[in-house]
């Protein structure tokens, strides 16, 4: 299968601005992880939002039956869209831009299209990790109870996963910069597709409660197909607000948004390059260096609201 768009890679940003751009990105991703609270978005923006939602505690209630586990999948998706563990998916905001400019038609086929390649990604990812963590039950890191050295099993494999899935984002966002080299120089498609895989690889790391209890749901049955659909689900329910904004840029605008951001490549590749390298460098500092410190592991500053 060849995914291609109507218009070669743009030329990447000038040397001058490579460095700058990268360190604010940098900077920006640090200052994000030291400021983050955890109990803001997981918490009283997420419970918040799912309790509405399903019109019940989402956390205290079980899940009953096969439509309410996979209506649970999407909602409890939806609510963590801006928890620390799914955060930077609005990263793709930047390559969805990229991928979507379209030669004079920047509209409908300009949103689908790419949205369409992060979906496939996405999909592909989570049904795969869906399907196979419920045959693995206990034995996956993610739904088990044990503990390493005074550290939940499931954070550190959290940590393992957001830490490489972090750097993937930081070189997708160095390379499009033209600082490292690019393997999506001339099929950003392609880009957006891994990207997508990225986000579904949100789920392999994710110890959200409300997403714990979600897994453990297929994983009780035993059925690894309801595994794979409620992680699908869960995907969809992420980035579905990413997606609505990226619209409403597109369709809100009539286009003008898209034809802002491409009429200079250089300017589409910074904002993208810096998006991305912010998000990836957040999860990096956040779940490598932050978490770990919660649990005693080095130090790391906290905001005041935070201790």
């Amino acid at each position: 299968m060849t995914l291609t768009v109507p218009e070669t890679a743009a030329p990447r940003v000038t040397a001058v601005h490579k460095g700058r751009t990268a360190a604010i990105g940098a900077v920006a991703g640090v200052l994000l992880a030291v400021l983050w609270s955890a109990e803001l978005v997981d918490k009283v923006i997420g419970q918040h939002v799912a309790d509405a939602l399903l019109g019940h505690d989402a956390g205290a209630t079980a899940i009953a039956g096969t439509a309410g586990g996979l209506l649970f999948a999407f909602v409890s998706g939806l609510a963590g869209t801006f928890t620390a563990c799914n955060i930077a998916m609005a990263a793709s905001i930047g390559p969805l831009s990229v991928a979507g400019r379209d030669a004079g038609r920047p509209s409908a086929r300009a949103f689908l299209r790419p949205v369409g390649y992060l979906t496939l990604g996405m999909v592909a990812v989570s049904a795969t990790y869906g399907f196979v963590g419920v045959l693995l039950g206990d034995r996956l890191p993610q739904l088990s109870t044990a503990t390493a050295g005074g550290m939940p099993v499931r954070i550190i494999q959290s940590a393992v996963v957001f830490g490489v899935i972090g750097l993937a984002l930081a070189y997708l966002g160095l390379a499009m910069l033209g600082v490292l080299p690019d393997v999506f120089a001339n099929r950003p498609a392609w880009r957006v597709v891994a990207l997508g895989a990225l986000i579904g690889g949100f789920l392999v790391g994710r110890p959200y409660p409300m997403f714990n209890k979600l897994f453990h749901w297929p994983a009780d049955t035993g059925n690894p197909f309801y595994g794979a659909g409620a992680l699908v689900l869960q995907s969809l329910g992420n980035v579905i607000i990413v997606t609505a904004l990226f619209a409403i840029l597109v369709a809100g605008t009539r286009g003008r948004f898209l034809r802002w951001l491409t009429g200079d490549p250089r300017r589409a590749m910074a904002i993208a390059g810096a998006l991305l390298i912010a998000l990836g460098v957040f999860d990096v500092v956040y779940w490598d260096l932050r978490v770990p410190a919660h649990f005693g592991y080095g130090w790391f500053p906290m905001a005041p609201y935070n201790m």
